[in-house]
């Protein structure tokens, strides 16, 4: 009994990788592409590099706003303070991380701004919550300093915003 379960196991194993060198063969025909053809371009170091500054700001791919006069939004995050009494006025697509203090949302209109961390909508009078990254949507919103709040707010910001 034992010699006919070990005999067995032996036919499966060896029927296995027989359907497997049969079934491999078609694939390793279609996987040999020759460098340097349409199927597997080569490109320079330059492109690369090209494309790789275009992603980190050199020529601000993301501003499709067809002014080209106006200045792009900023593709790296930058520091701000926000001093007590002002607003933080975010552009459309800008992103916020508030980092010191306390702050809430203003919009001038009944929506709100997107807390994409929490996955929720802020609505303006709302507290904003600490390193959450926060989108705003559309111009008209913000975020300003808890009204209990006696020191400046503190905020990481990634694209164009103004201070009023």
């Amino acid at each position: 009994m034992k010699v006919l379960k070990v005999t067995g196991a032996a036919v499966l194993i060896a029927a296995g990788v027989g359907v497997g060198m049969i079934m491999a063969k078609p694939l390793e025909a279609n996987s040999a592409v020759t460098p340097g053809t349409i199927e597997d371009p080569v490109v320079t170091k330059s492109y690369v590099d090209e494309q790789i500054a275009k992603l980190n700001g050199g020529g601000n791919p993301g501003n499709n706003n067809g002014n080209s006069g106006e200045a792009g939004a900023s593709v790296k995050l930058e520091v701000v303070e926000v001093p007590v009494g002002k607003t933080l006025m975010a552009s459309a697509g800008a992103e916020v991380v508030v980092r010191v203090g306390k702050a809430v949302a203003y919009s001038s209109d009944t929506n709100g701004i997107s807390d994409l961390t929490g996955g929720v909508d802020i609505k303006s009078g709302k507290d904003v919550p600490t390193n959450h990254l926060i989108w705003f949507p559309r111009d008209g919103r913000g975020i300003k300093g808890h009204p209990d709040e006696t020191n400046v707010l503190t905020v990481l910001v990634k694209g164009n915003y103004t201070i009023k």
